[in-house]
């Protein structure tokens, strides 16, 4: 079966809006995002990280001396063959280093529990290579299918659960088979990412920038205030700017997730840039900090299959990364929580299976997280001097092309999926009264 062949079913329609959710303890709520971070660095790094090996190898191996009677040099590791499908899980979890923090999270009977408050599903199609994140928001009711423990016990499932409660069935193979039935996408990758050093992911490529809009943004339950403009954001401020709710316009959990794919897209276009894939000791503090911080699938565990990952995804063009919010509506039975959205669903789920480019037809500027940032200035060429042809770029050995495709017919979203790609700037939709 094709790794990204769809199987499964899926759960009834229903038709509303989303509510506003109820904050949580503010310290408590910021540790939980930890996941996000390391889910949203996971999403570029654990690839890059692949790739710093592979790169780094064949450097030390390009000045290499041939000795007489040498057995052959095995061939070049390729990219994988067909698509991927790699779902990554943040849960929150009672670490010793955070425990504190958490109150009576991590000291009453809960404890030892953990929820999957991240879950992010990463598409890589067949040539002509496509990236798509797909971000589930953690209070959507779905079923939850019977799972086997590590234990081996068997669980009864639930025919109506939040997402996020997936892990105390079965943990990572219970979210994988969870999301699985609802997208009917075969997973067979997964990764899970705890609390531990997760700060020291940001800081490791020097931070990501971002954008503030609306004349600026602050919010009391993460301690933001902050002024309008562009800002590098390291460690702690990477949690504070992932996890902020009402330091934006909306004051919704899928506003946050809005100003979270501002942050993926400025991650993406900077762990592919000079300053990081051109440096070494960048790369390596990277691939190290990643992989101290990622419980993966046995699947993942080959280091040749994560250097054919990275391969894949090499050279895809920003404008074909793309992160969307799988489309949802409130639930009918509890309006802080939200059922998926079926026909808006289906359409993204057959377009991923049709490998066809995504077209988005929201307005970022009114998901109520981020707004459209003004394009930066550029030079003009001078009248009348010619401007000289853009060259193809030319794959590494190994890389599969990533050649323009032939003139494709573009599935149109519906609006209700929000989303943009690695291309767009955006900018915080800000909130000075939060």
């Amino acid at each position: 079966m094709s790794q990204t062949s769809r199987t499964g079913t899926r759960g009834r329609k229903t038709v509303a809006r989303h509510g506003r959710l109820r904050s949580p303890h503010p310290f408590a709520s910021m540790m939980k995002m930890l996941g996000i971070v390391a889910a949203v660095v996971l999403v570029s790094g654990l690839g890059v990280s692949a790739y710093a090996y592979y790169d780094l190898t064949t450097s030390f191996a390009s000045e290499a001396v041939e000795l007489e009677g040498q057995g052959s040099v095995p061939p070049d590791i390729g990219a994988i063959e067909g698509g991927v499908n790699l779902l990554l899980v943040g849960t929150d979890e009672c670490e010793p280093e955070y425990a504190q923090y958490f109150g009576a999270r991590c000291t009453g009977p809960e404890a030892s529990g953990q929820l999957n408050d991240v879950n992010m599903l990463l598409h890589i199609s067949d040539n002509p290579r496509r990236v798509t994140v797909i971000s589930f928001p953690r209070d959507l009711m779905v079923p939850i299918p019977s799972c086997t423990r590590e234990d081996g016990s068997e669980t009864s499932g639930s025919s109506y659960e939040q997402i996020n409660s997936a892990w105390n069935y079965g943990g990572l193979n219970c979210v994988v088979k969870t999301v699985s039935q609802l997208s009917g996408m075969n997973i067979p990758f997964a990764a899970k990412v705890s609390f531990g050093n997760v700060i020291n992911i940001t800081d490791a490529i020097g931070g990501v920038d971002v954008c503030i809009g609306n004349g600026g943004m602050r919010d009391r339950n993460t301690g933001i205030d902050w002024a309008a403009g562009p800002r590098n954001v390291q460690g702690l401020e990477a949690l504070q700017f992932l996890r902020t709710r009402y330091g934006l316009e909306n004051g919704s959990d899928l506003a946050r997730i809005s100003n979270q794919q501002q942050y993926m897209s400025s991650l993406a276009r900077k762990l592919v840039s000079e300053e990081v894939l051109s440096n070494p000791s960048t790369l390596l503090r990277l691939a190290t900090t990643v992989v101290d911080n990622v419980t993966p699938s046995q699947s993942l565990t080959n280091p040749v299959t994560l250097v054919q990952i990275a391969r894949a995804v090499q050279g895809v063009p920003f404008e074909e990364m793309v992160f969307v919010r799988y489309p949802v509506v409130t639930d009918p039975y509890d309006a802080n929580r939200v059922a998926p959205d079926e026909d808006a669903a289906e359409q993204l789920w057959a377009a991923l299976e049709a490998n066809q480019p995504l077209q988005l037809t929201s307005d970022p500027n009114t998901s109520g997280g981020v707004i459209t940032a003004d394009p930066a200035p550029t030079d003009a060429p001078v009248e009348g001097e010619p401007v000289e042809p853009t060259e193809p770029v030319e794959p590494t050995d190994g890389a599969a092309p990533v050649e323009p495709a032939p003139t494709e017919t573009a599935a149109v979203l519906p609006e209700s999926i929000q989303g943009q790609t690695a291309a767009q700037e955006t900018c915080s939709a800000g909130n000075l009264s939060g």
